[in-house]
């Protein structure tokens, strides 16, 4: 009987690497420790828990690199796509999620599956040497026990930033007499989708003095080891875009563009913000861009301050963790085996891909890459013309060790396009043109890959 491959780490990286090696018919065991350890960021047990946003972002596969990136994963038969399709929330353009029922749906379906075995209990420290095929999916929260032994064993430090968690409203707390139902443009194909996100209208007054309640709110307290730690660029937190000047988050995520507020549509407002809704049952929605290091205390009154929410009454209120991850273009081959001890492989975000489908994507691959390994196998890897293939290259070698951050999936990591039949492309024009070459080239590859071959294989 082929032996087992052990997984570490059950979040969005890890339950897919589980699924695609299960899928390609190699027994799995999956290892989290939840609820045994716990996180700061976690509040279930479940699988493939959202700790963050609900969104997996753009769904337009023509022109968006994230959009490209669902669609390789679901023609890969990926299972976060799959359960993310079957738990959609509308959200304009975008794909967001029901995030206990797409958490459950993953937790269940893992577990029904024949040739994966779910175990709860951390791995604390380098796993055992006779588990000769292990995935490291642990993502940004790993426990400290493991990613010291990792660092030991490769002599490197680990790099480390802060993300932050946005805030959760009752939707039943809201003021409609003065928020609308509205997506950006209007975008979706369906009432439901072009009425997504809950608007909140402000004028300059009410925009100026939110951002003075910003800039002078309490604020988390770090320690003395976190204090060099830097943010993520992609996830800052609202009250650090606004001390990087006043008009940055009226730009940023408050931008008052593609919205025309039905209660006053005479009246353009100076800023807007959005909420997503986060639930199927529409009672929940989380702020758009608010992810915060304000004190709890701060956080109610600042956010109170909104025209809508001046009651608003918070399910979960945001906050900020550390995260770490490795020198990958240092530490890992581009099989995303590390080269110090190449039985361990690492998926997910720990890696340095930022976003939740990009840390998919890297369990999908790296499932199907020790898989083949158990069988016996060395597929090719994905073309760096793919968003999958384009991401590996970028964190085991296309980025620079020495200035290496978290990334997520854009075209500029893509091998450059050829001239149009017509001359220099336009912009819309060369997005089509990077995913119509993807698109070919990745279905090249998984029809290469033999799905079928090797599920018959195991």
């Amino acid at each position: 009987m082929t032996q087992p491959i052990h997984i570490i780490g059950g979040g969005m990286a890890g339950s897919e690497a589980a699924w695609q090696a299960a899928q390609l018919g190699v027994p799995v065991v999956l290892h989290e420790m939840r609820p045994h350890v716990a996180t700061f960021a976690h509040q279930t047990e479940g699988l493939a828990e959202l700790v963050c946003s609900n969104s997996f972002r753009s769904d337009d596969d023509e022109s968006n690199a994230v959009g490209l990136l669902h669609w390789e994963m679901r023609q890969a038969g990926g299972l976060i796509m799959e359960m993310g399709d079957a738990h959609a929330l509308p959200a304009g353009g975008a794909l967001a999620v029901d995030r206990h029922a797409f958490s459950d749906a993953v937790t269940r379906r893992l577990s029904e599956h024949p040739l994966i075995t779910i175990e709860r209990g951390e791995i604390a420290g380098l796993p055992p040497e006779d588990w000769t095929s292990v995935i490291v999916a642990t993502g940004p929260l790993t426990s400290p026990a493991l990613a010291e032994a990792v660092l030991s064993l490769t002599g490197e430090d680990s790099l480390a930033f802060f993300d932050a968690i946005a805030p959760i409203v009752y939707a039943e707390s809201v003021d409609l007499s003065k928020a609308w139902f509205q997506s950006r443009y209007d975008k979706g194909e369906t009432e439901e989708d072009r009425t997504a996100y809950l608007n909140c209208p402000m004028d300059r007054a009410q925009y100026e003095a939110f951002i003075d309640a910003l800039l002078a709110a309490e604020k988390t307290e770090f320690h003395d080891w976190e204090r060099d730690t830097p943010y993520f660029e992609g996830c800052l937190p609202i009250e650090v875009m606004a001390e990087r000047g006043r008009e940055t988050l009226r730009w940023g995520p408050l931008k008052p563009v593609g919205l025309t507020n039905p209660h006053d549509p005479s009246v353009k407002p100076h800023a807007i913000v959005q909420l997503r809704r986060d639930n199927a049952l529409g009672t929940l929605y989380n702020i758009v861009g608010f992810q915060t290091k304000m004190k709890y205390g701060a956080q109610t009154s600042v956010f109170q301050m909104i025209p809508g929410l001046e009651n608003a009454s918070f399910a979960r209120l945001g906050g900020i963790h550390r995260n770490t991850f490795l020198n990958s273009p240092r530490l890992l081959d581009a099989r995303m085996r590390l080269k110090a001890r190449p039985s361990l492989r690492f998926a997910g975000q720990v890696t340095g891909v930022e976003g939740y489908v990009e840390s998919a994507a890297m369990g999908l691959l790296a499932g199907r890459l020790a898989a083949a390994e158990r069988l016996g196998r060395e597929p090719d890897l994905p073309p760096r013309t793919t968003a999958i293939g384009a991401l590996l290259h970028h964190i085991t070698g296309g980025a620079e060790a020495a200035t290496f951050q978290p990334m997520n999936v854009n075209f500029g990591l893509f091998p450059p396009l050829g001239e149009g039949p017509k001359g220099r492309r336009g912009k819309k024009d060369r997005a089509r043109a990077y995913t119509e070459r993807a698109k070919t080239d990745w279905n090249h590859w998984i029809s290469a890959f033999g799905l079928g071959q090797m599920v018959s294989a195991g």
